[in-house]
C-alpha cells in the first residue's frame, strides 16, 4: 500500500470539509436502492430547492462544475462579440468567454474590491460589447450597484463569477446584486462543496427552464431539441453530498472566522504586510486569507512562499500571473500590463495563506511566526 503519511503532514492552502462518513453512506444506500444516478434525481432536486432557500434566491440550477455553468450562462443569454472581464481571476472565467466564441476584453480592478473598477469599464465599451463578467474575489463583493448602472445605461448583460462568494449576500437581493445570472462553484476547495459542482442563480422561471434545457443537451422532450446544449448536469452522489454539507456550512464558516481573526491578530501592524479589510454590507464567508507583501517587508513574496514550503506549509499566489498574461490571451490589445496597473501590481504581491476549518489557532501562530521571522 502506498504511504500517504507525507501528505497528511502538510499544511496546504485548503482542505475540504467533509460530512460524517456514516451519514454519507446512508445517502449512498438510498441511491443504490433506487438506482437513480443522474438526470434530475430526488437528491438533485432537493439540493436545488435547499440552496435557493439558503441563499434567498428565486431559482437555482445545479451543474457538474462552475466552468460548464458559466459557459451555459453565456449561451443562455445569447452573448456575442466582446465581453468585459477581469484579469485577476482563475483562468476558467476567461476560458468560458473564449469557448463561447466571444472576445474577452480585460479591464483593470479596484484595489479595494479586487474586482472590476466601474470607472474603468465605460471607456472599454464599444458597439461590439454585449456583456460584463466581474468576479467576486476572496469572498469580497464587486461594486454591483455601479456595474448594474453601467449595464442598464448601455443595454449590457451582467454575469457574475461568484465562485468565491457563497452566502455573502443578503437574502432577497435582486439583479443589482446577482446581475442577470450568477455562477457559483462547489469545487472541493470552496467553503461549500459538492466534491465537484456548481450552479447558476437566476431571477425568473423562463430563464431557469432555458438553462435547464441547455445543460441537458438542449433537450426539452424525447422528440424536441430547443438549443445547442451541453451535458452539465450534477449527479445524485454529488447532490447527496451537498445536502449534508449544507447542514454544517454555517458552522464551518464560524470556525474559519476564528482563524481569520487569529491571522489578523498576529499579522496586523507588521510593516510590509497589507491585509484586506472586511466590509460591513455583506456577510464574509472567510473563504481565503490573502496578504499583500510590499517593498517594506524584508523579503519578497517569492521568498515568503519558499520559506513556508521549507516547513511543509503551502500557500498559493491567487492570482499570479494574471490570466491576461497566459500565452493564449497576452496578445490581445487589452492584455497589455500598462493598461492594467492595479491588477499587475496586486498580482505580483498577493499570497493566500492556508485557511480551512481543520486548522488550529496553534497552526496559525506557527505559520505567522515563520512569516514574521523572514529576513
Amino acid at each position: 500500500m502506498t504511504d500517504l503519511s507525507f501528505y497528511f503532514d502538510k499544511i496546504t492552502i485548503t482542505k475540504p470539509d467533509l460530512p460524517e462518513l456514516d451519514q454519507f453512506v446512508e445517502q449512498l444506500k438510498i441511491i443504490w436502492d433506487n438506482k437513480w444516478l443522474t438526470n434530475n434525481g430526488p437528491f438533485h432536486d432537493k439540493l436545488e430547492s435547499a440552496l435557493a432557500e439558503y441563499l434567498g434566491v428565486p431559482y437555482v440550477s445545479l451543474f457538474c462544475n462552475g466552468t460548464i455553468a458559466l459557459q451555459t450562462a453565456l449561451k443562455a443569454l445569447k452573448i456575442s462579440g466582446e465581453v468585459i472581464t477581469t484579469p485577476f481571476t482563475f483562468p476558467a472565467t476567461v476560458h468560458s468567454i473564449f469557448w463561447n466564441q466571444c472576445e474577452p476584453v480585460f479591464c483593470d480592478i479596484s484595489p479595494e474590491s479586487f474586482s472590476l473598477d466601474p470607472d474603468r469599464i465605460e471607456p472599454l465599451i464599444t458597439s461590439k460589447t454585449t456583456a460584463i463578467i466581474p468576479c467576486h474575489v476572496y469572498g469580497k463583493p464587486s461594486d454591483t450597484k455601479s456595474i448594474q448602472a453601467l449595464a442598464d445605461k448601455f443595454g449590457l448583460k451582467v454575469i457574475y463569477d461568484a465562485a468565491h462568494a457563497f452566502g455573502i449576500f443578503p437574502k432577497q437581493s435582486g439583479k443589482d446584486v446577482w446581475g442577470d445570472i450568477s455562477m457559483l462553484s462547489f469545487h472541493a476547495t470552496k467553503v461549500f462543496n459538492t466534491i465537484e459542482g456548481g450552479a447558476l442563480i437566476m431571477h425568473d422561471k423562463a430563464q431557469k427552464e432555458r438553462v435547464d434545457y441547455l445543460k441537458n443537451f438542449g433537450i426539452a422532450g424525447e422528440e424536441l431539441i430547443v438549443g445547442e446544449g451541453i451535458n452539465g448536469k450534477m449527479n445524485e452522489i454529488c447532490a447527496a453530498f451537498g445536502l449534508l454539507q449544507l447542514l454544517h456550512v454555517d458552522e464551518q464558516i464560524q470556525k474559519r472566522q476564528l482563524l481569520d481573526a487569529r491571522y489578523r491578530h498576529n499579522l496586523e501592524g507588521i510593516k510590509g504586510i497589507d491585509i484586506p479589510q472586511i466590509g460591513n454590507w455583506y456577510k464574509p464567508n472567510f473563504s481565503y486569507f490573502p496578504i499583500f507583501i510590499t517593498d517594506d517587508f524584508p523579503v519578497s513574496v517569492e521568498k515568503v512562499q519558499k520559506r513556508l514550503a521549507q516547513f511543509n506549509i503551502y500557500g498559493r499566489r491567487y492570482f499570479y500571473p494574471l490570466v491576461s498574461q497566459a500565452p493564449c490571451y497576452r496578445t490581445l490589445p487589452s492584455a497589455n500590463p500598462a493598461l492594467l496597473p492595479v491588477a499587475t501590481e496586486l498580482s505580483s504581491r498577493v499570497f493566500c495563506l492556508p485557511l480551512y476549518s481543520g486548522l488550529s489557532t496553534t497552526d496559525i501562530d506557527y505559520i505567522c511566526s515563520i512569516i514574521t521571522g523572514c529576513n
